[in-house]
């Protein structure tokens, strides 16, 4: 798998306020990948840089494997602010004016781009008449105006309601089958464990970790179990070494075991000949809200 963009020690410093402290990673082909942190983390900063709106202090960014060129430039949308879209003109009259100013793409790329974020049923309809979440794809149609191999989206779901959500969630879904490489900056969590292929997460500037969402998560295997007499099961697991903490709020108790060392088969069998029953035994991904908090709060 190639790599669209690869950032090699990037820093960034507002005076005495360092916004980023020597980041570095790849983004591969084909991948939904989330910058993830708390604000102030420098995730704005970081695309600022990369889309050439801000210099760094230090380090380097290459897309495609070379240093960045208006040839480049035009194989990337970005959505980095929301664009000043006038709000007495149509869909399409507005995206005539943006690529008129962009000169990005052709005429008849326009419909294509309102079909992509379900908009061309309503492009003769003002944008003044639009609700916040047709705003936002709108924006993002005009990133997509060239028709580029990666989009650059900074908090894309930022202000929307659960509707407007889930609207841009399954639009950034959609556009990763049809090819793009996305690349989005969020503090929404539950959107990025959802959307995401891979992850980077930041706080103050630097980075904590990188990779594929699995790899960020499973460092670990979490495990659920449920038995008509819990704390007989605690004490059965406790006495055999292993991590055990009961969830109250569920009813069940959670074995903590090195990453890729679960066998649910040989769990099993060994609490029923020890003469205990389970009435439940899963596998758990971690989410990726634990492991962001665990990482930030440290």
């Amino acid at each position: 798998m190639s790599t669209v963009l690869s950032l090699q020690n990037i820093a960034k410093s507002y005076g005495p306020v360092r916004a980023l402290a020597g980041v570095s990673f790849d983004v591969p082909e084909g991948s939904v990948f989330g910058i993830l942190g708390p604000n102030g983390s420098g995730k704005t900063t970081l695309l600022g840089i990369v889309m050439d709106v801000l210099k760094a202090n230090s380090g380097d960014f290459r897309w495609f494997g070379q240093p960045g060129t208006p040839e480049h430039r035009k194989k990337i949308g970005s959505l980095l602010e929301t664009p000043n879209f006038y709000t007495y003109l149509s869909a399409t009259d507005n995206l005539k004016i943006t690529q008129s100013i962009s000169g990005r793409g052709d005429a008849a790329e326009i419909e294509s781009v309102l079909k992509k974020v379900n908009l061309f049923e309503r492009r003769k309809y003002r944008f003044s008449s639009y609700s916040l979440g047709m705003k936002q794809r709108l924006a993002i149609a005009a990133a997509l105006l060239g028709n580029p191999k990666v989009l650059v989206l900074d908090e894309p779901t930022n202000g929307l309601d659960p509707v407007g959500i889930a609207e841009i969630r399954q639009l950034i879904m959609d556009l990763s089958k049809q090819g793009h490489t996305i690349i989005m900056a969020s503090h929404l969590l539950d959107e990025v464990e959802k959307v995401c292929t891979h992850v980077a997460i930041l706080k103050t500037g630097n980075l904590l970790t990188t990779g594929h969402v699995d790899e960020v998560l499973s460092d670990e295997d979490t495990v659920e179990l449920g038995a008509p007499d819990l704390q007989q099961l605690a004490a059965f697991l406790q006495h055999a070494g292993e991590q055990v903490t009961v969830d109250e709020k569920t009813g069940t108790l959670i074995l903590t075991l090195p990453k890729g060392s679960s066998n649910l088969e040989d769990i099993n069998r060994r609490c029923f000949e020890n003469g205990i029953v389970l009435n439940h035994l899963l596998l758990k991904k971690k989410r990726l809200e634990a492991k962001f908090f665990e990482l930030t709060n440290n």
